[in-house]
């Protein structure tokens, strides 16, 4: 009978072994998925922006000699992360960039506008909303993007 114990205290230790594997493995696997679901959230997001920005360029251009704005509606977080949204341009065009945190990284990939606009400004999220305002002066269309 003595002989027996030893085996149940090895199951048991087995048994505790493949459930924090199992455990541990389910754990990371939400972790990727959650990771995926914010990083899909941050592309919409530019991909909103940039056609907006393409739905205001458009509505200056046709009125002509006017400035106008408009207010995103864009989260003030994704998950529990802020993030940054930046909008450039350079002799390819414009485009808008979007990262997360609140420190400016210019090398995260790019959503083109597809427009011939002077472009600029940085939103960082958790700092009012973001804004776009775009004018038409001189045959030349100016967009940039605030906070409010």
């Amino acid at each position: 009978m003595p002989s027996n114990i030893p085996s149940y205290v090895y199951s048991l230790f087995a048994a505790l072994i493949v459930g924090t594997i199992i455990v541990s493995s389910i754990s990371i696997s939400m972790a990727n998925m959650k990771n995926k679901a914010e990083n899909q959230q941050l592309n919409n997001i530019d991909e909103y922006v940039a056609t907006q920005s393409m739905n205001l360029i458009v509505h200056v251009m046709q009125a002509q000699n006017q400035n106008s704005s408009q207010l995103l509606e864009i989260p003030s977080q994704i998950g529990n992360q802020r993030f940054w949204i930046s909008i450039e341009n350079g002799s390819s065009g414009a485009w808008v960039q979007a990262g997360f945190g609140t420190t400016v990284n210019l090398s995260q990939p790019r959503f083109s506008i597809p427009a011939q606009v002077e472009a600029s400004g940085i939103f960082v999220s958790g700092s009012g909303r973001a804004c776009l305002q775009c004018s038409f002066q001189n045959q030349s269309v100016s967009l940039t993007l605030t906070g409010d």
